[in-house]
């Protein structure tokens, strides 16, 4: 498949939000949202031009869009909120990947979601979750949490440290089952179990490791020591690869990417992985057609 048939594919998801009341539920503050979005021509096209492949988009750390709002800092890769960009609209079934630092004792209050899969990963201090279905729960540096909204669910999310900020990645993955009861989940993980390995965090299925969610994406974070280098195998035919750099230096099939870069690549059956200095990263496999 070349670059612009692969576009004119993407086109859709764009399209879902032109076309469905449903996202209009989302709360109307200009930072927790998806507003609906004209139908504008191909997304992916890369504002950083990829030195290799036609099947590849870079977004590098200091194009994301950026929203200071006090008691948060948020880094949007895809059109997020007051962020449009129609050139970042999402990668296949990616939708959101937004890098958020909350302030001590701040947060989100009470809004809804519906037919997205969100998935929230800390990656520094904690975060207190409350919802409309009776959970009540902290998520740490190691847990991964997911909810798969379906018909509908209302929450909050509240830095309860005083003296300490909480850094968090929230992602948001459209669902391949729509109106389904929402669920609600979280695990621990053995951080441990990344070194120098790929540690699987989410999948399709429930009798996986990590958390499962309605769609045909495979989540994995990697921490690999200066020089270690490793191959990625696809898992389901047609599913590209998003890889999220969190800290170092990698080089991803000639591609070197740093702290906070963003890489897709798809159309391909496997991607090499070299941490150019000690590296830790998001890996995510996820369909390229909504």
């Amino acid at each position: 498949m070349d670059k612009r048939e692969f576009l004119k594919k993407g086109l859709m998801g764009t399209g879902i939000f032109a076309a469905s009341s449903a996202f209009g539920n989302l709360i109307k503050n200009n930072i927790d949202e998806l507003k609906e979005l004209e139908v504008l021509g191909f997304n992916h096209i890369p504002n950083t031009n990829s030195s290799i492949m036609a099947n590849s988009v870079l977004h590098k750390a200091e194009t994301r869009g950026h929203a200071d709002h006090g008691w948060l800092n948020s880094y949007h890769t895809f059109s997020f909120a007051n962020y449009y960009n129609p050139e970042r609209m999402h990668f296949g079934v990616l939708r959101v990947l937004n890098d958020d630092t909350v302030a001590a004792g701040m947060g989100f209050n009470t809004h809804p979601h519906d037919n997205m899969e969100i998935i929230s990963i800390p990656l520094e201090g904690d975060l207190e979750h409350k919802d409309n279905m009776g959970n009540i729960a902290i998520i740490k540096h190691g847990d991964v949490q997911v909810m798969s909204a379906g018909t509908g669910i209302q929450h909050s999310e509240f830095n309860k440290n005083k003296d300490k900020l909480t850094k968090f990645l929230q992602i948001w993955v459209f669902p391949n089952k729509r109106n389904v009861t929402p669920r609600y989940d979280q695990i621990t993980l053995d951080v441990n179990d990344r070194h120098n390995k790929l540690q699987q965090i989410l999948s399709p299925y429930p009798d996986d490791p990590g958390v499962w969610i309605y769609q045909d994406a495979w989540f994995h974070v990697g921490k690999f020591d200066k020089g270690i280098s490793m191959d990625y195998s696809i898992r389901k035919k047609g599913n590209g690869v998003y890889v999220f750099v969190l800290n170092g230096d990698l080089n991803i099939e000639k591609q070197m990417l740093k702290t906070r870069d963003g890489f897709g690549i798809w159309d391909v059956d496997k991607i090499q992985i070299t941490a150019i200095d000690n590296s830790e990263f998001l890996l995510m496999e996820v369909p390229m057609e909504i």
